[in-house]
Protein backbone atom coordinates (compact mmCIF):
# COMPACT_ATOMS: atom_id res chain seq x y z
CA UNK A 1 0.00 0.00 0.00
CA UNK A 2 2.79 2.40 0.93
CA UNK A 3 4.70 1.56 -2.25
CA UNK A 4 1.63 2.24 -4.40
CA UNK A 5 1.10 5.57 -2.63
CA UNK A 6 4.73 6.56 -3.14
CA UNK A 7 4.50 5.65 -6.82
CA UNK A 8 1.34 7.77 -7.09
CA UNK A 9 3.08 10.77 -5.50
CA UNK A 10 5.98 10.50 -7.94
CA UNK A 11 3.52 10.05 -10.81
CA UNK A 12 1.56 13.17 -9.82
CA UNK A 13 4.73 15.21 -9.57
CA UNK A 14 5.78 14.06 -13.04
CA UNK A 15 2.32 14.60 -14.55
CA UNK A 16 2.25 18.24 -13.45
CA UNK A 17 5.86 18.88 -14.35
CA UNK A 18 6.97 19.61 -10.81
CA UNK A 19 10.43 18.25 -11.52
CA UNK A 20 11.36 21.81 -12.50
CA UNK A 21 11.12 22.78 -8.83
CA UNK A 22 13.74 20.26 -7.71
CA UNK A 23 15.65 18.80 -10.65
CA UNK A 24 16.24 21.28 -13.44
CA UNK A 25 18.33 23.82 -11.51
CA UNK A 26 19.75 21.39 -8.96
CA UNK A 27 23.47 21.68 -8.12
CA UNK A 28 23.60 17.90 -8.41
CA UNK A 29 24.77 16.79 -11.87
CA UNK A 30 22.94 13.48 -11.47
CA UNK A 31 19.59 15.20 -10.82
CA UNK A 32 20.09 17.49 -13.82
CA UNK A 33 20.70 14.41 -15.95
CA UNK A 34 17.46 12.88 -14.64
CA UNK A 35 15.63 16.09 -15.55
CA UNK A 36 17.00 16.03 -19.08
CA UNK A 37 15.95 12.38 -19.47
CA UNK A 38 12.41 13.29 -18.40
CA UNK A 39 12.48 16.02 -21.03
CA UNK A 40 11.20 19.57 -21.11
CA UNK A 41 7.44 19.64 -21.48
CA UNK A 42 5.13 22.56 -22.17
CA UNK A 43 2.07 23.32 -20.04
CA UNK A 44 -0.77 25.77 -20.50
CA UNK A 45 -1.10 26.28 -16.71
CA UNK A 46 1.36 28.34 -14.67
CA UNK A 47 3.79 26.60 -12.34
CA UNK A 48 1.79 27.80 -9.33
CA UNK A 49 -1.44 26.38 -10.73
CA UNK A 50 0.26 23.07 -11.46
CA UNK A 51 1.64 22.88 -7.93
CA UNK A 52 -1.80 23.65 -6.50
CA UNK A 53 -3.49 20.98 -8.64
CA UNK A 54 -0.85 18.43 -7.70
CA UNK A 55 -1.33 19.08 -3.98
CA UNK A 56 -5.13 18.88 -4.38
CA UNK A 57 -4.89 15.53 -6.13
CA UNK A 58 -2.64 14.12 -3.39
CA UNK A 59 -5.17 14.74 -0.61
CA UNK A 60 -5.68 16.66 2.64
CA UNK A 61 -2.20 16.36 4.12
CA UNK A 62 -0.59 17.88 1.04
CA UNK A 63 -3.33 20.52 0.83
CA UNK A 64 -2.51 21.61 4.39
CA UNK A 65 1.15 21.84 3.43
CA UNK A 66 0.16 24.15 0.58
CA UNK A 67 -1.98 26.24 2.94
CA UNK A 68 1.03 26.94 5.18
CA UNK A 69 3.20 27.84 2.19
CA UNK A 70 0.54 30.23 0.85
CA UNK A 71 1.02 32.53 3.85
CA UNK A 72 4.76 32.85 3.26
CA UNK A 73 5.39 34.99 0.14
CA UNK A 74 8.81 35.78 1.61
CA UNK A 75 9.79 32.10 1.38
CA UNK A 76 8.28 31.26 -2.02
CA UNK A 77 7.75 33.32 -5.20
CA UNK A 78 4.65 35.60 -5.08
CA UNK A 79 2.98 33.91 -8.08
CA UNK A 80 3.09 30.54 -6.34
CA UNK A 81 1.91 32.00 -2.99
CA UNK A 82 -1.07 33.64 -4.73
CA UNK A 83 -2.08 30.39 -6.43
CA UNK A 84 -1.67 28.30 -3.26
CA UNK A 85 -3.93 30.72 -1.36
CA UNK A 86 -6.82 29.12 -3.31
CA UNK A 87 -6.27 25.99 -1.22
CA UNK A 88 -7.50 27.82 1.88
CA UNK A 89 -11.22 27.49 1.09
CA UNK A 90 -11.58 26.67 -2.61
CA UNK A 91 -10.68 22.98 -2.78
CA UNK A 92 -12.90 21.09 -5.25
CA UNK A 93 -16.22 20.35 -3.41
CA UNK A 94 -17.84 16.96 -3.15
CA UNK A 95 -21.34 16.55 -4.67
CA UNK A 96 -24.70 17.22 -3.01
CA UNK A 97 -25.58 13.50 -3.10
CA UNK A 98 -22.57 12.76 -0.87
CA UNK A 99 -23.50 15.62 1.46
CA UNK A 100 -27.00 14.19 1.86
CA UNK A 101 -25.65 10.69 2.58
CA UNK A 102 -23.28 11.92 5.27
CA UNK A 103 -25.92 14.04 7.04
CA UNK A 104 -28.70 11.45 6.90
CA UNK A 105 -26.35 8.68 8.06
CA UNK A 106 -25.53 10.75 11.17
CA UNK A 107 -29.05 11.94 11.97
CA UNK A 108 -31.01 8.89 10.85
CA UNK A 109 -33.49 11.35 9.34
CA UNK A 110 -33.99 13.23 6.12
CA UNK A 111 -32.18 16.52 5.76
CA UNK A 112 -35.53 18.26 5.39
CA UNK A 113 -36.64 16.94 8.80
CA UNK A 114 -33.68 18.53 10.60
CA UNK A 115 -33.35 21.81 8.71
CA UNK A 116 -35.96 24.38 7.74
CA UNK A 117 -33.84 25.30 4.73
CA UNK A 118 -30.60 23.86 3.34
CA UNK A 119 -28.48 25.42 0.61
CA UNK A 120 -26.88 22.58 -1.34
CA UNK A 121 -24.27 24.86 -2.90
CA UNK A 122 -21.22 24.91 -0.61
CA UNK A 123 -19.92 28.31 0.46
CA UNK A 124 -16.47 26.97 1.32
CA UNK A 125 -14.68 23.74 0.55
CA UNK A 126 -11.46 22.76 2.28
CA UNK A 127 -9.25 19.72 2.57
CA UNK A 128 -11.23 17.86 5.23
CA UNK A 129 -14.78 19.24 5.03
CA UNK A 130 -17.04 21.76 3.33
CA UNK A 131 -19.60 24.26 4.62
CA UNK A 132 -23.23 24.92 3.64
CA UNK A 133 -25.65 27.57 4.87
CA UNK A 134 -28.99 26.49 6.36
CA UNK A 135 -31.76 27.47 8.78
CA UNK A 136 -32.86 25.67 11.94
CA UNK A 137 -35.69 26.20 14.41
CA UNK A 138 -34.99 26.50 18.12
CA UNK A 139 -37.68 26.27 20.77
CA UNK A 140 -37.03 28.70 23.60
CA UNK A 141 -39.82 28.20 26.11
CA UNK A 142 -43.01 28.66 24.09
CA UNK A 143 -41.26 30.69 21.36
CA UNK A 144 -39.99 29.18 18.10
CA UNK A 145 -36.88 30.97 16.90
CA UNK A 146 -35.47 30.51 13.38
CA UNK A 147 -31.69 30.83 13.23
CA UNK A 148 -29.25 31.14 10.33
CA UNK A 149 -26.53 28.51 10.68
CA UNK A 150 -23.42 27.18 8.97
CA UNK A 151 -23.28 23.40 8.55
CA UNK A 152 -19.87 21.76 8.29
CA UNK A 153 -19.89 18.31 6.66
CA UNK A 154 -16.93 15.93 6.71
CA UNK A 155 -15.67 14.60 3.38
CA UNK A 156 -16.82 11.02 2.86
CA UNK A 157 -14.23 8.20 2.97
CA UNK A 158 -11.43 10.55 3.98
CA UNK A 159 -10.02 8.40 6.81
CA UNK A 160 -8.39 5.71 4.59
CA UNK A 161 -6.62 8.41 2.54
CA UNK A 162 -5.24 10.07 5.66
CA UNK A 163 -4.18 6.74 7.17
CA UNK A 164 -2.30 5.91 3.97
CA UNK A 165 -0.49 9.25 3.89
CA UNK A 166 0.40 9.15 7.59
CA UNK A 167 1.77 5.63 7.14
CA UNK A 168 3.94 6.83 4.26
CA UNK A 169 5.09 9.85 6.26
CA UNK A 170 6.18 7.53 9.08
CA UNK A 171 8.29 5.54 6.65
CA UNK A 172 9.87 8.72 5.25
CA UNK A 173 10.46 10.02 8.79
CA UNK A 174 12.20 6.75 9.65
CA UNK A 175 14.50 7.18 6.66
CA UNK A 176 15.31 10.76 7.66
CA UNK A 177 16.06 9.71 11.24
CA UNK A 178 18.25 6.84 10.08
CA UNK A 179 20.19 8.36 7.21
CA UNK A 180 20.26 12.11 7.93
CA UNK A 181 22.94 13.67 10.11
CA UNK A 182 20.23 15.77 11.77
CA UNK A 183 17.71 12.93 12.00
CA UNK A 184 17.79 12.25 15.73
CA UNK A 185 17.86 15.92 16.68
CA UNK A 186 14.89 16.79 14.45
CA UNK A 187 12.81 13.91 15.87
CA UNK A 188 10.87 13.43 12.60
CA UNK A 189 8.90 10.41 13.83
CA UNK A 190 7.71 12.26 16.92
CA UNK A 191 6.73 15.21 14.76
CA UNK A 192 4.72 12.91 12.46
CA UNK A 193 3.03 11.33 15.49
CA UNK A 194 2.08 14.79 16.76
CA UNK A 195 0.68 15.74 13.35
CA UNK A 196 -1.19 12.42 13.17
CA UNK A 197 -2.78 13.10 16.55
CA UNK A 198 -4.09 16.51 15.59
CA UNK A 199 -5.16 15.47 12.11
CA UNK A 200 -7.31 12.65 13.52
CA UNK A 201 -8.81 15.09 15.99
CA UNK A 202 -9.84 17.21 13.02
CA UNK A 203 -11.90 14.29 11.67
CA UNK A 204 -14.18 14.37 14.74
CA UNK A 205 -16.49 17.38 14.38
CA UNK A 206 -17.88 16.94 17.91
CA UNK A 207 -14.36 17.55 19.18
CA UNK A 208 -14.11 20.57 16.88
CA UNK A 209 -17.37 21.91 18.28
CA UNK A 210 -15.94 21.53 21.79
CA UNK A 211 -12.83 23.45 20.72
CA UNK A 212 -15.05 26.22 19.37
CA UNK A 213 -16.99 26.41 22.64
CA UNK A 214 -13.78 26.62 24.68
CA UNK A 215 -12.36 29.41 22.52
CA UNK A 216 -15.72 31.21 22.73
CA UNK A 217 -15.57 31.08 26.56
CA UNK A 218 -11.96 32.25 26.59
CA UNK A 219 -12.88 35.36 24.57
CA UNK A 220 -16.32 36.00 26.00
CA UNK A 221 -17.12 39.73 25.90
CA UNK A 222 -13.86 40.42 24.05
CA UNK A 223 -13.80 43.23 21.51
CA UNK A 224 -10.92 41.57 19.67
CA UNK A 225 -12.30 38.15 18.75
CA UNK A 226 -15.72 36.54 18.37
CA UNK A 227 -16.36 32.80 18.16
CA UNK A 228 -19.67 31.40 16.84
CA UNK A 229 -22.26 29.73 19.02
CA UNK A 230 -22.46 25.93 18.67
CA UNK A 231 -25.86 24.20 18.40
CA UNK A 232 -25.14 20.92 20.14
CA UNK A 233 -28.43 19.18 19.28
CA UNK A 234 -27.36 19.24 15.62
CA UNK A 235 -23.71 18.19 16.12
CA UNK A 236 -22.47 14.69 15.30
CA UNK A 237 -19.07 13.22 14.47
CA UNK A 238 -19.38 14.08 10.75
CA UNK A 239 -21.68 17.12 11.01
CA UNK A 240 -21.21 20.35 12.96
CA UNK A 241 -23.80 23.16 13.12
CA UNK A 242 -22.89 26.61 14.39
CA UNK A 243 -24.03 30.20 14.20
CA UNK A 244 -23.76 31.79 10.77
CA UNK A 245 -21.52 34.82 10.92
CA UNK A 246 -21.70 37.80 8.61
CA UNK A 247 -18.14 38.97 8.10
CA UNK A 248 -15.58 39.77 5.40
CA UNK A 249 -12.59 37.48 4.77
CA UNK A 250 -9.45 39.05 6.22
CA UNK A 251 -7.70 38.67 2.87
CA UNK A 252 -10.15 41.19 1.27
CA UNK A 253 -8.15 44.15 2.52
CA UNK A 254 -9.58 46.73 0.09
CA UNK A 255 -13.14 45.79 1.05
CA UNK A 256 -12.31 46.10 4.74
CA UNK A 257 -10.64 49.46 4.21
CA UNK A 258 -13.67 50.73 2.26
CA UNK A 259 -15.88 49.65 5.19
CA UNK A 260 -13.86 51.87 7.53
CA UNK A 261 -11.80 49.16 9.26
CA UNK A 262 -8.45 50.34 10.63
CA UNK A 263 -6.09 47.89 8.88
CA UNK A 264 -3.04 48.75 10.98
CA UNK A 265 -4.99 48.22 14.19
CA UNK A 266 -6.27 44.95 12.74
CA UNK A 267 -2.67 43.78 12.33
CA UNK A 268 -1.81 44.73 15.92
CA UNK A 269 -4.96 43.05 17.25
CA UNK A 270 -4.03 39.84 15.44
CA UNK A 271 -0.69 39.72 17.26
CA UNK A 272 -2.38 40.37 20.62
CA UNK A 273 -4.96 37.62 20.00
CA UNK A 274 -2.21 35.13 19.20
CA UNK A 275 -0.17 35.90 22.32
CA UNK A 276 -3.31 35.94 24.48
CA UNK A 277 -4.28 32.46 23.32
CA UNK A 278 -0.78 31.08 23.77
CA UNK A 279 0.32 32.62 27.06
CA UNK A 280 -2.87 33.49 28.93
CA UNK A 281 -4.91 30.43 27.96
CA UNK A 282 -2.37 27.86 26.79
CA UNK A 283 -5.06 26.91 24.25
CA UNK A 284 -4.80 28.32 20.75
CA UNK A 285 -6.36 28.09 17.31
CA UNK A 286 -3.63 26.31 15.34
CA UNK A 287 -4.93 26.72 11.79
CA UNK A 288 -5.01 30.50 11.45
CA UNK A 289 -4.51 30.89 7.70
CA UNK A 290 -6.54 33.69 6.02
CA UNK A 291 -9.23 31.27 4.85
CA UNK A 292 -10.18 30.64 8.49
CA UNK A 293 -10.33 34.28 9.62
CA UNK A 294 -12.86 37.01 8.85
CA UNK A 295 -13.60 40.52 10.15
CA UNK A 296 -16.92 42.06 11.13
CA UNK A 297 -17.77 45.37 9.47
CA UNK A 298 -21.06 46.36 11.12
CA UNK A 299 -20.92 49.55 13.19
CA UNK A 300 -21.34 47.81 16.55
CA UNK A 301 -18.49 45.33 15.99
CA UNK A 302 -16.34 46.96 13.31
CA UNK A 303 -12.84 45.50 13.17
CA UNK A 304 -13.60 42.49 15.37
CA UNK A 305 -12.02 39.23 14.23
CA UNK A 306 -14.19 36.16 13.66
CA UNK A 307 -12.73 32.66 13.95
CA UNK A 308 -13.68 29.67 11.82
CA UNK A 309 -12.58 26.03 11.45
CA UNK A 310 -11.55 24.83 14.91
CA UNK A 311 -10.42 21.31 14.01
CA UNK A 312 -6.80 21.91 14.99
CA UNK A 313 -5.97 23.54 18.31
CA UNK A 314 -2.78 23.51 20.30
CA UNK A 315 -2.17 23.32 24.03
CA UNK A 316 0.86 24.26 26.11
CA UNK A 317 1.81 23.30 29.64
CA UNK A 318 2.68 25.91 32.25
CA UNK A 319 6.34 24.92 31.89
CA UNK A 320 6.27 25.38 28.11
CA UNK A 321 4.59 28.78 28.44
CA UNK A 322 7.06 29.96 31.06
CA UNK A 323 10.12 29.04 29.02
CA UNK A 324 8.63 30.47 25.83
CA UNK A 325 7.79 33.74 27.56
CA UNK A 326 11.29 33.97 29.02
CA UNK A 327 12.79 33.40 25.58
CA UNK A 328 10.53 35.95 23.90
CA UNK A 329 11.14 38.62 26.54
CA UNK A 330 14.88 38.06 26.57
CA UNK A 331 14.81 38.27 22.79
CA UNK A 332 12.82 41.54 22.81
CA UNK A 333 15.28 43.02 25.32
CA UNK A 334 18.25 41.74 23.30
CA UNK A 335 19.36 39.78 26.37
CA UNK A 336 20.94 36.99 24.35
CA UNK A 337 22.67 35.59 27.42
CA UNK A 338 19.25 34.93 28.95
CA UNK A 339 18.07 33.29 25.71
CA UNK A 340 21.07 30.95 25.86
CA UNK A 341 20.53 30.13 29.54
CA UNK A 342 16.80 29.49 29.00
CA UNK A 343 17.63 26.95 26.30
CA UNK A 344 20.15 25.20 28.54
CA UNK A 345 17.87 25.20 31.63
CA UNK A 346 14.94 23.82 29.64
CA UNK A 347 17.05 20.97 28.24
CA UNK A 348 16.57 22.10 24.64
CA UNK A 349 20.36 22.00 24.22
CA UNK A 350 22.89 19.72 25.98
CA UNK A 351 23.78 20.71 29.55
CA UNK A 352 27.47 21.05 28.68
CA UNK A 353 26.77 23.77 26.08
CA UNK A 354 28.87 26.89 26.68
CA UNK A 355 26.43 29.77 27.30
CA UNK A 356 28.79 32.39 25.81
CA UNK A 357 29.09 30.50 22.51
CA UNK A 358 25.33 30.01 22.21
CA UNK A 359 24.79 33.66 23.19
CA UNK A 360 27.07 34.86 20.39
CA UNK A 361 25.40 32.59 17.84
CA UNK A 362 21.89 33.81 18.77
CA UNK A 363 23.07 37.42 18.64
CA UNK A 364 24.39 36.97 15.10
CA UNK A 365 20.96 35.78 13.95
CA UNK A 366 18.69 38.16 15.85
CA UNK A 367 20.52 41.47 15.93
CA UNK A 368 20.12 42.25 12.18
CA UNK A 369 16.30 42.08 12.35
CA UNK A 370 15.65 44.37 15.32
CA UNK A 371 13.86 47.69 14.87
CA UNK A 372 12.90 46.71 11.33
CA UNK A 373 9.36 46.27 9.97
CA UNK A 374 8.18 42.98 8.51
CA UNK A 375 8.60 44.33 4.97
CA UNK A 376 12.36 44.73 5.50
CA UNK A 377 12.98 41.31 7.05
CA UNK A 378 13.85 38.24 5.01
CA UNK A 379 12.50 35.50 7.26
CA UNK A 380 13.74 32.95 4.75
CA UNK A 381 17.33 33.93 5.53
CA UNK A 382 16.59 34.18 9.25
CA UNK A 383 15.15 30.66 9.31
CA UNK A 384 18.14 29.26 7.42
CA UNK A 385 20.55 30.86 9.89
CA UNK A 386 18.52 29.66 12.87
CA UNK A 387 18.57 26.15 11.45
CA UNK A 388 22.34 26.36 11.07
CA UNK A 389 22.70 27.49 14.70
CA UNK A 390 20.35 24.79 16.00
CA UNK A 391 22.30 22.10 14.11
CA UNK A 392 25.63 23.38 15.45
CA UNK A 393 24.44 23.32 19.06
CA UNK A 394 22.31 20.14 18.79
CA UNK A 395 19.09 21.96 19.65
CA UNK A 396 16.37 19.33 20.09
CA UNK A 397 13.13 19.93 18.23
CA UNK A 398 10.20 20.02 20.68
CA UNK A 399 7.31 18.06 19.06
CA UNK A 400 4.72 19.68 21.34
CA UNK A 401 5.71 23.05 19.85
CA UNK A 402 5.33 22.06 16.18
CA UNK A 403 1.76 23.41 16.04
CA UNK A 404 2.86 26.62 17.71
CA UNK A 405 5.60 27.09 15.13
CA UNK A 406 3.10 26.49 12.32
CA UNK A 407 0.65 28.99 13.85
CA UNK A 408 3.38 31.58 14.31
CA UNK A 409 4.13 31.28 10.58
CA UNK A 410 0.44 31.85 9.85
CA UNK A 411 0.26 34.91 12.14
CA UNK A 412 3.45 36.43 10.75
CA UNK A 413 2.21 35.85 7.18
CA UNK A 414 -1.14 37.46 8.02
CA UNK A 415 0.58 40.44 9.66
CA UNK A 416 2.73 40.89 6.58
CA UNK A 417 -0.39 41.04 4.36
CA UNK A 418 -2.24 43.51 6.58
CA UNK A 419 0.61 45.85 7.50
CA UNK A 420 4.06 45.20 6.04
CA UNK A 421 5.46 47.89 8.32
CA UNK A 422 4.13 46.38 11.54
CA UNK A 423 6.73 46.31 14.32
CA UNK A 424 6.05 42.80 15.55
CA UNK A 425 8.39 43.07 18.53
CA UNK A 426 7.09 46.40 19.85
CA UNK A 427 3.52 45.10 19.57
CA UNK A 428 4.16 41.88 21.47
CA UNK A 429 6.59 43.03 24.18
CA UNK A 430 4.15 44.95 26.46
CA UNK A 431 1.73 42.01 26.47
CA UNK A 432 4.43 39.51 27.43
CA UNK A 433 5.85 41.77 30.15
CA UNK A 434 2.39 42.13 31.67
CA UNK A 435 1.84 38.36 31.49
CA UNK A 436 5.16 37.63 33.21
CA UNK A 437 4.33 40.07 36.03
CA UNK A 438 1.04 38.25 36.54
CA UNK A 439 2.88 34.92 36.71
CA UNK A 440 5.45 35.86 39.37
CA UNK A 441 3.79 38.72 41.27
CA UNK A 442 1.56 38.75 44.39
CA UNK A 443 -1.57 38.23 42.26
CA UNK A 444 -0.11 34.99 40.92
CA UNK A 445 0.60 33.69 44.45
CA UNK A 446 -2.92 34.58 45.57
CA UNK A 447 -4.43 32.85 42.54
CA UNK A 448 -2.44 29.65 43.16
CA UNK A 449 -3.52 29.58 46.80
CA UNK A 450 -7.13 30.16 45.73
CA UNK A 451 -6.87 27.29 43.24
CA UNK A 452 -5.64 25.05 46.06
CA UNK A 453 -8.38 26.21 48.45
CA UNK A 454 -10.52 23.02 48.20
CA UNK A 455 -7.55 20.85 49.20
CA UNK A 456 -6.39 23.25 51.90
CA UNK A 457 -9.89 23.55 53.39
CA UNK A 458 -10.04 19.77 53.86
CA UNK A 459 -6.51 19.58 55.28
CA UNK A 460 -6.75 22.67 57.51
CA UNK A 461 -8.81 21.06 60.34
CA UNK A 462 -6.09 18.44 60.77
CA UNK A 463 -3.31 21.01 61.28
CA UNK A 464 -3.86 21.64 65.06
CA UNK A 465 -3.74 17.89 65.79
CA UNK A 466 -0.57 17.48 63.69
CA UNK A 467 1.05 20.48 65.41
CA UNK A 468 0.17 19.06 68.84
CA UNK A 469 1.64 15.67 67.94
CA UNK A 470 4.79 17.30 66.58
CA UNK A 471 5.28 19.40 69.70
CA UNK A 472 4.70 16.33 71.93
CA UNK A 473 7.43 14.47 70.06
CA UNK A 474 9.71 17.48 70.31
CA UNK A 475 9.21 17.96 74.07
CA UNK A 476 9.25 14.23 74.88
CA UNK A 477 11.55 12.67 72.31
CA UNK A 478 11.93 8.89 72.38
CA UNK A 479 15.29 7.44 73.41
CA UNK A 480 17.72 8.09 70.58
CA UNK A 481 18.54 4.94 68.70
CA UNK A 482 20.19 6.36 65.62
CA UNK A 483 20.97 9.88 64.40
CA UNK A 484 18.25 9.36 61.83
CA UNK A 485 15.49 9.45 64.49
CA UNK A 486 16.89 12.65 65.98
CA UNK A 487 16.89 14.27 62.55
CA UNK A 488 13.32 13.16 61.94
CA UNK A 489 12.27 14.92 65.15
CA UNK A 490 13.74 18.19 63.94
CA UNK A 491 12.14 17.65 60.55
CA UNK A 492 8.74 17.18 62.20
CA UNK A 493 9.27 20.36 64.22
CA UNK A 494 9.98 22.44 61.14
CA UNK A 495 7.01 20.93 59.34
CA UNK A 496 4.87 22.13 62.23
CA UNK A 497 6.38 25.62 62.01
CA UNK A 498 5.66 25.71 58.28
CA UNK A 499 2.09 24.61 58.94
CA UNK A 500 1.59 27.50 61.37
CA UNK A 501 2.97 29.91 58.77
CA UNK A 502 0.62 28.52 56.18
CA UNK A 503 -2.32 28.99 58.54
CA UNK A 504 -1.30 32.61 59.04
CA UNK A 505 -1.10 33.20 55.28
CA UNK A 506 -4.50 31.61 54.73
CA UNK A 507 -5.98 33.69 57.50
CA UNK A 508 -4.79 36.91 55.86
CA UNK A 509 -6.35 35.82 52.59
CA UNK A 510 -9.63 34.33 53.81
CA UNK A 511 -10.62 36.44 56.82
CA UNK A 512 -11.22 39.62 54.74
CA UNK A 513 -13.34 37.57 52.35
CA UNK A 514 -15.42 36.10 55.16
CA UNK A 515 -15.90 39.45 56.87
CA UNK A 516 -16.76 41.11 53.53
Amino acid sequence: MRLFRLVKILGVFHRYGLDEFALRDSPSRLLRIVSSVLGRRSFTETRGARLRMALESLGPIFVKFGQVLSTRPDLIPPDIATELSLLQDKVAPFPAESVRKVIEAEYGKKVEERFVEFDWTPVASASVAQVHFAKIQLKVGEVIDTRDVAVKVLRPNILPIIESDISLLRVLAGWVERFSADGRRLKPREVVNEFDHYLHDELDLVREAANCSQLRRNFENSSLLYMPEVFWDWCEKSVMVMERLYATPVSHIDTLRDAGVDIKKLARDGVEIFFTQVFRDGFFHADMHPGNIAVRTDEANKGQYVGMDFGIVGTLTDVDRRYLAENFLAFFRRDYRRVAMAHIESGWVPRDTRPDELENAVRSVCEPIFARPLADISFGKVLMRLFSVSRRFNVEIQPQLVLLQKTLLNVEGLGRQLDPYLDLWATAQPFLEKWMREQIGPEAVTKRLTDQAPYLSSALPQVPRLIHQALERYNNPPPPVTPKIEMSGWLTFWVAVMAVCMMAILATLWVPLLLG
